[in-house]
C-alpha cells in the first residue's frame, strides 16, 4: 500500500479530511514545524506517528529544510501532502520530492498567491473565489493545477464567512486530488498535469450552485 506523509503547522483541518476520506494508502506520519500544532494530537489519537521538526531550532531555512527532508524521507513516502504547512520550502527540498508533493491553496490560482487571500478577494470585488490543489514547485503557489473549487462571493460576506465557505470545498477537493494520484489517475508530465483512465476532466471543476433553485446559500455542485 502506498504511503503518505502529511506536513502541517496548525490545527490540520485538511489533514483530518484526508483521514476521514479512507484513502487507499497508509498515512505513515504527520510532521509539523510547530510543536503546539493541534493536528499532532489528532494524529496520535489515530495511531499515526507524529513528529516535530521545529524551524526555530535551526539557524536558517536551508538547514531546517535539510532536517525536514530527512525526517520525511525516513518514512519512504509515495506522496507528501502539505495541509496548512506555513513554511516556504527551499528549491532543494522541492526538487527532492518533485512530482509527488501536493499543496492546497485558498484561492483560485493564479489569483491571490501568498497569504490573506480571502480579504484580498473581497477587496478586489471578485464574484468567484475558491481553492486550488497543485503540485509543489520552487515558485510559491505556482505549481501545475490538479483541481479547483469555486464558490460565490455573496453580498455581506466578510473574511470569516468567505473563508468558511472556501474551507468546506478544500475538505472536498483535497482528498479527491490525493486519491487520483494514489490511483494513478493523475500524473505530472513535462510540467503539466495529465489525467488518465476514466476520469472526466469537468469533475475537476466545482461551480457555484444554480441561482434559480432556491435562496442563495453559497452551496456548490459538481459539473
Amino acid at each position: 500500500m502506498k504511503r503518505i506523509v502529511v506536513l502541517i503547522s496548525g490545527r490540520g483541518s485538511n489533514m483530518r479530511a484526508l483521514f476521514e476520506a479512507k484513502l487507499p494508502a497508509t498515512i505513515a506520519a504527520v510532521i509539523s514545524n510547530n510543536p503546539a500544532a493541534a493536528g499532532l494530537e489528532y494524529a496520535r489519537r489515530h495511531n499515526v506517528e507524529a513528529r516535530v521538526v521545529n524551524h526555530r531550532d535551526f539557524p536558517d531555512r536551508s538547514s531546517f529544510d535539510a532536517a525536514l527532508a530527512a525526517e520525511v524521507a525516513s518514512f519512504t513516502p509515495d506522496l507528501v501532502v502539505l495541509a496548512g504547512f506555513m513554511r516556504i520550502l527551499t528549491e532543494t527540498f522541492v526538487t527532492r520530492f518533485a512530482g509527488r508533493m501536493l499543496n492546497i491553496h485558498p484561492s483560485l490560482l493564479p489569483a491571490f498567491t501568498g497569504v490573506n487571500t480571502h480579504q484580498r478577494a473581497l477587496d478586489e470585488g471578485v464574484r468567484l473565489h475558491g481553492c486550488t490543489v497543485h503540485f509543489v514547485t520552487a515558485t510559491l503557489d505556482h505549481g501545475p493545477i490538479v483541481i479547483q473549487a469555486a464558490v460565490p462571493v455573496l453580498p455581506g460576506d466578510d473574511e470569516a464567512t468567505l473563508a468558511a465557505r472556501v474551507l468546506e470545498q478544500e475538505h472536498r477537493i483535497y482528498p479527491t486530488a490525493v486519491r487520483w494520484l494514489l490511483e494513478d489517475k493523475v500524473s505530472l508530465e513535462q510540467g503539466r498535469v495529465k489525467f488518465h483512465g476514466a476520469l472526466c476532466f469537468p469533475a475537476a471543476v466545482i461551480s457555484p450552485a444554480e441561482q434559480d433553485k432556491g435562496p442563495r446559500t453559497g452551496q456548490a455542485r459538481e459539473v
